[in-house]
């Protein structure tokens, strides 16, 4: 199978591609910086943001802004590598811009926030965040995380996949009664058209994998598609097979990003 990526949870990230042109230059490796914007509607953490990275010779700090509006203008008009996107932004939020910027841009989005409230976490990947960071890391961290997605890795922290784990599996094991209240924002924004080789799957295949990816539960997926609860695990394990997968919640990253190869 073929693989897009490496889906990287922070603290067991591959150093080993991170960015760097090898060349020289009066004697000295010439160094190929990343530009990144800064997107956050606190100043304290603004500054904060860019005095770190500026300790880095790898980043260059191209703009720094205060809200989502400002952030994707930004990025139309200026060459940007990776935009570290606050998720709770006044006029158009993290998640709202992630996903302008993923459809209008070449600009790679990274959610950073002191946040890490469930109601956010799979709705900036569904929005083609690639990846999700809290403030509070150490700046090494920080970096490789930027370093890993400019080089087309999505990075999850330890702490956001376990939320993931800690939603799906509470669907997973949901009760007889399926809710019938209307969808969340994260569900409403689950993509049509899935980055995964479709190819590999079956029709029923892939609409099993697409519920997952919403949270429902064996239940309500076999409520949703008319079939049975054991058909549904049977979809399921076979979906497994195909993608060397562990579990329903590797399914649901894989399916939202296309990417397979990931610890956790």
């Amino acid at each position: 199978m073929k693989q897009s990526g490496t889906v990287v949870i922070l603290g067991k990230i591959d150093t080993s591609a991170l960015y760097a042109v090898e060349g020289l230059f009066d004697g000295r490796q010439a160094v190929l910086k990343i530009k990144v914007l800064i997107a956050d509607d606190n100043s304290f953490i603004r500054e904060g943001m860019k005095i770190i990275l500026t300790s880095f010779e790898e980043f260059e700090v191209v703009g720094s802004v205060e809200d989502g509006v400002e952030a994707v203008t930004f990025c139309k008009q200026n060459e940007v590598d990776i935009a570290l996107l606050d998720v709770r932004m006044p006029n158009m939020n993290g998640v709202e811009a992630t996903r302008v910027l993923t459809a209008e841009t070449t600009v790679k989005p990274l959610i950073l926030t002191t946040f890490d409230d469930d109601e956010f976490v799979l709705e900036a990947i569904q929005a083609g965040a690639r990846g999700y960071l809290l403030k509070n890391n150490d700046p090494n961290r920080i970096r490789d995380a930027i370093k890993s997605v400019y080089n087309n890795h999505h990075v999850l922290q330890d702490v956001v996949l376990d939320k993931i784990k800690m939603n799906l599996n509470a669907g997973s094991n949901a009760g007889d009664t399926v809710s019938t209240t209307a969808p969340s924002k994260a569900t409403a924004a689950i993509p049509t058209e899935s980055k995964i080789d479709q190819s590999l799957f079956t029709e029923r295949e892939l609409d099993v994998m697409k519920q997952i990816a919403k949270g429902l539960s064996n239940k309500e997926i076999a409520k949703k598609l008319f079939i049975s609860e054991g058909t549904v695990a049977n979809y399921i394990t076979s979906i497994l097979n195909k993608t060397a997968l562990e579990h329903r919640t590797q399914i649901a990253i894989y399916y939202l990003t296309g990417e397979t190869n990931m610890s956790d």
